[in-house]
């Protein structure tokens, strides 16, 4: 090889950035001892911004096109280089190309919870994240303020600067706000919106970025608030807290017919439902009058079939001596009593088995 072809090929005579990353902000072109020559193409494809530093100040700034690096393409490096009336010869400069399209589904959100006062629950704690998109829009403020000599930017290396700036202007956000917890929810578009333009007011001029997307995805509270609010809920859908707590306390009484099947089922169900009603009655008589409650009436047990089964009220075994389910031999025990004794033989209920006297003799 000559010498002619030899700096011939140490001469560049074509800048471009052919960019296969979606997450690159600035590249610079890799001169490394190589000079530009004059006339040199210059290209400068959709998406993209090329600019000139010599020495460390910028000079030409280029958007999409193609160029022959003249004096006259290049007035300000010219200035700076002494180049009155053109130049002939090759020259050193640093070239930067700044990606101009969006850098999408970028993901911010609150590292820590912000404290916030709300008019239903007092101090509270929220958390919050969503996504956002960045570009370039201004190179110069870019390569000033966050390029430097960096070879290669990439958004990863930004992310932890823009996300702080980002839950900052959030937290500002709802404090100027005021809206409550339970109200945030139908207003994610406006604060998104809102949230959009403080970020971009604090990276413009700063840092020459343009945020053209900012979306609020979700804004939770701490597992105990969630479970306190699941719960409220679930006592709104209830409706008649009284009412429900009847049904519940009727499922969970035995079935003390069940061993006859059929009608002794029913005889059970019956029990149950009339002892939730009979204690919901008492329990809404005792709130409303302000007294203190009576005390418990003696609850009782029925043995059937070997098994034990109550408690029951004493109305609840009337109702079942009258439907024939609690016989005279039918074995009852409670509290107080030594040992099971048949229905005949309780005071409480013996008039109910006794038979009419013997007639009189004609």
């Amino acid at each position: 090889m000559g010498l002619f072809q030899k700096l011939r090929g140490e001469l560049i005579d074509i800048i471009e950035w052919v960019d296969d990353s979606r997450q690159t902000l600035v590249w610079r072109f890799p001169r490394y001892q190589n000079e530009i020559k004059n006339g040199a193409q210059l290209v400068v494809r959709p998406g993209q911004m090329a600019i000139f530093v010599n020495q460390g100040r910028v000079a030409d700034v280029f958007e999409p096109g193609q160029y022959q690096l003249t004096t006259q393409n290049l007035p300000i490096l010219s200035t700076l280089m002494g180049w009155k009336y053109g130049f002939n010869s090759p020259f050193k400069c640093e070239v930067y190309f700044c990606s101009t399209r969006q850098v999408t589904d970028l993901k911010w959100g609150t590292p820590n919870p912000i404290m916030l006062r709300d008019p239903d629950f007092g101090p509270i704690r929220l958390r919050a994240f969503g996504t956002y998109s960045l570009k370039c829009a201004d190179p110069k403020i870019l390569l000033k303020e966050l390029v430097g000599t960096d070879g290669v930017v990439v958004t990863d290396e930004l992310e932890t600067l823009l996300r702080s700036v980002i839950a900052t202007a959030f937290t500002d956000l709802l404090g100027k706000s005021q809206l409550a917890a339970l109200d945030l929810a139908k207003s994610y578009q406006s604060l998104s919106e809102q949230l959009r333009k403080d970020f971009l007011a604090r990276i413009d001029d700063e840092y020459g970025l343009d945020c053209p997307q900012l979306a609020i995805v979700n804004v939770s509270f701490p597992e105990e608030v969630e479970k306190a609010l699941d719960a409220r809920t679930s006592m709104g859908v209830i409706g008649d807290l009284g009412r429900f707590q009847q049904y519940q306390l009727g499922k969970s009484l035995p079935d003390i017919g069940k061993a006859g099947g059929g009608a002794g089922e029913g005889m059970g169900m019956g029990m149950g439902f009339a002892m939730a009603q009979q204690m919901a009655r008492g329990m809404n008589s005792t709130v409303a009058s302000g007294m203190a409650p009576p005390p418990p009436a003696p609850l009782w047990h029925v043995a059937e079939a070997g098994a034990s089964h109550g408690p029951l009220t004493a109305a609840q075994l009337e109702e079942a001596i009258a439907a024939g389910k609690v016989r005279g031999d039918t074995l009852l025990w409670t509290p107080g009593m030594g040992d099971w004794t048949p229905a005949r033989s309780v005071s409480s209920f013996a008039s109910r088995f006794a038979g009419p006297p013997p007639l009189p003799r004609s």
